[in-house]
């Protein structure tokens, strides 16, 4: 049996999920932001007591690996290399983009499109673009979200959209073909697309795995004290 763990603290959802052989057994979440720190470690000591399972026993350890929070996504990967190199596991890295629309794969027709929006600040968001049977058609990246976007692929068929970055593309999209999901992000959608690259023998690297930020983190200073972070 393969039993992978996943991490998803890509956004303010500190989500942890257990599955064997590619099926849920169970999902444990907290949205909060701010609070990964605090909360990843205890939510995964509750899900294998909950589960009764060892961390011994897993076959692999899967994380969220952006885009996405700066601190999240640090926090999320920190725990899952410690897991990996404590119990010589194998390290699978899932796009958080492509993790959401996972979800709305389902739904997706011929001509439709799936279009993921995860909260970038301002009016910006990352985003990608997803087609029938999950392929990708546009890769990761930022997005400053103007009137009307995403026309060409409107103007095609259905297009799903998913995320926290949803309601700022709903104050400026208006179109009939225009569908709003209510789906966030979740380690259910990363442990399922990792149980592929597990049988793939996608693994990561875990000395030199890093996290896709898209852009640069950058911490302000105080406009009062120059010297005060």
């Amino acid at each position: 049996m393969v039993y992978i763990l996943s991490i998803e603290s890509a956004t303010s959802i500190c989500s942890v999920a257990l599955h064997r052989d590619g099926k849920l057994l169970k999902l444990l979440e907290v949205d909060q932001a701010n609070s990964h720190a605090k909360q990843l470690m205890l939510l995964i000591e509750n899900l294998f007591l909950q589960v009764g399972l060892k961390p011994i026993e897993l076959s692999a350890v899967a994380v969220s690996s952006g885009p996405g929070s700066y601190t999240g996504l640090r926090i999320g990967l920190s725990v899952a290399k410690g897991l990996a190199f404590a119990f010589n596991l194998p390290l699978i890295g899932v796009e958080t983009l492509e993790a959401l629309a996972y979800q709305a794969s389902g739904l997706c027709g011929e001509n439709d499109f799936v279009i993921p929006l995860l909260d970038a600040r301002r009016m910006e968001v990352y985003t990608s673009v997803f087609g029938a049977m999950g392929k990708m058609i546009e890769p990761s990246h930022p997005l400053e979200i103007e009137i009307n976007p995403f026309l060409k692929y409107l103007k095609t068929g259905q297009v799903f959209f998913l995320g926290d970055g949803l309601e700022k593309l709903k104050v400026v999209l208006d179109h009939a073909n225009a569908v709003y999901l209510s789906n966030l992000n979740s380690a259910d959608s990363v442990g399922l697309l990792a149980y592929q690259k597990f049988l793939n023998k996608s693994f990561e690297d875990i000395a030199y795995f890093e996290p896709n930020y898209l852009k640069e983190f950058r911490v302000l200073t105080s406009k009062k004290n120059p010297f005060l972070i």
